[in-house]
């Protein structure tokens, strides 16, 4: 069982201890990929089953789902909340800055919607997106190192859904 990891070891700061890990063993997650970038998909959902095996989840226990782009995350990760079947999403993608304000909406709008699933329904929702203005950012905060964002929405999302779990 790893335990915690320093911040020069690149990994994100989240341990999860032997209770915890028995808390998240029945629950079921999903992941949810904005394919725009289809090999940054690729890689930030790899990112996030490491970040769901760190955390004591079974990949059985976790459904991987895909959309369009980081505008349509809220949208699904609502589906899969409501179905009462899902104990927390981790919502991954990359939004690169053009040269319209088009980068600003989608990012805005991906953020809130994402926050109002969470907190309409109870059910853990994280912000996995990058947000960047180059490709060389995005590469470097989807996989590999502290900044994985798919791994670190996955380590999120399970450490919310044990506090959920401990407080009810």
């Amino acid at each position: 069982m790893p335990g915690p990891m320093a911040e020069g070891d690149g990994a994100f700061l989240e341990a999860f201890d032997a209770g915890d890990r028995t808390t998240l063993g029945p629950l079921r997650f999903a992941t949810v990929v904005g394919r725009f970038y289809e090999d940054l998909a690729q890689r930030l959902e790899a990112g996030a089953r490491a970040g769901f095996e760190l955390a004591g989840v079974p990949l059985s226990q976790v459904e991987h789902h895909s959309v369009p782009g980081a505008f349509e995350l809220p949208f699904a990760a609502k589906v899969l909340a409501e179905s009462g079947e899902i104990d927390g999403v981790a919502c991954l993608g990359v939004v690169i800055r053009g040269e319209t304000a088009h980068f600003d909406f989608v990012c805005g709008e991906s953020a809130r919607g994402i926050q109002d699933v969470q907190l309409s329904t109870g059910v853990p929702c994280a912000f996995g997106v990058i947000t960047c203005d180059t490709m060389d950012q995005a590469l470097a905060r989807a996989g590999g190192d502290k900044r994985d964002q798919g791994r670190n929405a996955a380590l999120t999302v399970a450490r919310m859904a044990v506090l959920k779990r401990r407080g009810s």
